[in-house]
């Protein structure tokens, strides 16, 4: 069976244009320039924690290994915490380069399980020996004697010496701080773990890593203070300190949040979704695929959405059409209510069509037809002005793939699509079948001149952007894929 097609009218459109989109500006794909940035800050800090440990290349036998080992596993683990607890601010400074706050998330995530990993690898180079001894498998060397140099009296008035002091007492704390990081990491890696307790646990993080910054600078060998590795470690604890603070007190995003009122309201039951319209004056503006962070309810916490309608100054509001996925979402119907205030953060992301070529293709399945919505809007807009800023003779193709029907909005997707000249083909999976690579291709000969903008189920993605790769298509430069996933 032939997917549903609307062919929209003859362009109206003409003008220059003008690329903007980050992924130009920079080379190479978010993906790849986030898996850059993992890898350079991984490799540098490896780098300079060899440089300053002289016993690296001595060392021979287990405990010598210990020794050092447990450096550089706390090194790492902490250097991964303290940048991703900078990208727990929602910094703006970076979205550029690594493509958006979602591309920024990801890498928070990766960062996450990279200090889970040497976390775990550094609490068993503490531990592991120590069984090895109690078990008779290993003997432990005699202990060096730290007497002699200047003087106890001397040694005492030392930072080094006030440090040592403190081991004791660091060693206790870094490890129940090891056990929390452990379980509150890994529930956040539980996609399961409801969203409400997720987003409250997970603040709890920015404690456990205060106590692992007093661990690591007590612990840390000092002679690595005077090194690189040492100045590149205090910056990263400093910052990262000072980003735990501002979560601790729930500042995140201070600067970028608004009061908006909603205005109306309106629920498709045919696929469970909530279209919510709000007034929100003081509203810099946005751009089509930007998304927002919405608090409705304070103990819940803020949720990101998508921003479903294009920005118009004249009348400045929001719209975004939010699906029931979970406990939180299926409950808005029954909590909000139009004149409830709302707490708006943003915008972010940078999923926003612009460079994106004369001849592009959008991919937009279930609730990931929202992005799509409001650069609908948009180009309508344009088509109706006067100086459209919307390059001339361009085509686009978009795809729509939902296992749930409503009547309505179909036919209002169909009435922007045809407004703003947009070819689209809508595929109801008990109708038309899943949609795929091949069925895209057939639909589009000159797919190979696109650009292709996806945004839905990451394994979805996955699986198109495999195929047009195997067919020779450039998924680096041209496959352009929302993570919007925010944990």
């Amino acid at each position: 069976m032939k997917p549903i097609r609307l062919q929209a009218l003859p362009s109206r459109r003409s003008g220059a244009f003008a690329p903007c989109h980050p992924f130009q500006t920079f080379p190479g794909s978010p993906t790849q320039n986030i898996q850059r940035t993992f890898w350079a800050g991984f490799i540098v800090l490896t780098l300079l924690w060899v440089a300053a440990e002289p016993h690296f290349y001595e060392a021979t036998t287990v405990f010598a290994w210990r020794a050092t080992m447990r450096q550089y596993t706390g090194l790492i683990a902490m250097g991964s915490m303290s940048v991703a607890m900078l990208l727990a601010l929602r910094p703006r400074w970076p979205e550029r380069w690594l493509g958006g706050l979602d591309k920024m998330y990801r890498l928070h995530k990766w960062l996450g399980i990279n200090a889970l990993i040497f976390s775990i690898l550094h609490w068993l180079w503490v531990n592991a020996p120590k069984w090895a001894v109690g078990w008779g498998l290993l003997e432990r060397p005699a202990r060096k004697s730290t007497e002699g140099g200047q003087g106890q009296a001397g040694l005492d008035m030392t930072l080094e010496a006030w440090l040592r002091t403190q081991r004791h007492l660091a060693e206790g704390m870094g490890e129940w701080a090891f056990y929390a990081a452990v379980a509150l990491i890994a529930l956040a890696l539980i996609r399961f773990f409801p969203y409400h307790w997720f987003y409250k646990s997970h603040r709890l993080l920015a404690i456990v890593y205060l106590v692992l910054v007093f661990h690591s600078v007590v612990l840390m060998e000092f002679a690595y203070w005077s090194e690189p590795v040492g100045w590149l470690t205090a910056a990263l604890l400093a910052a990262g300190t000072a980003a735990a603070v501002i979560v601790l007190l729930r500042r995140v995003g201070a600067g970028q949040k608004i009061m908006a009122k909603i205005a109306a309201l309106r629920y498709y039951e045919g696929v469970d979704a909530l279209e919510i319209t709000a007034d929100i004056p003081d509203w810099p503006g946005h751009k089509p695929g930007q998304f927002a962070f919405a608090t409705s309810d304070r103990s819940e916490g803020a949720h990101p959405y998508t921003i479903a309608s294009a920005w118009n100054p004249e009348r400045p509001q929001l719209t975004a059409v939010i699906k029931g996925l979970g406990d939180h979402t299926r409950r808005l119907r029954e909590r909000l209510h139009v004149g409830q205030a709302l707490k708006v953060e943003g915008p972010y992301g940078c999923f926003t069509f612009d460079g994106g070529g004369a001849r592009q293709i959008w991919v937009g399945a279930g609730i990931g037809i929202t992005p799509f919505i409001s650069r609908l809007d948009y180009m309508r807009q344009q088509a109706e002005g006067e100086h459209p800023s919307l390059p001339p003779g361009q085509r686009i193709d978009l795809f729509h793939s939902t296992a749930d029907v409503d009547h309505d909005a179909l036919a209002r997707l169909a009435a922007d699509a045809s407004a703003a000249d947009v070819r689209l083909h809508v595929f109801i999976d008990a109708q038309h079948g899943r949609l795929t690579g091949q069925r895209i291709r057939d639909e589009v000969p000159d797919w190979r001149e696109a650009s292709i903008w996806f945004c839905g189920p990451v394994g979805f993605a996955d699986a198109l952007r495999r195929d047009f790769a195997a067919h020779g298509f450039p998924v680096r430069r041209r496959f352009h894929h929302e993570l919007f996933q925010m944990r």
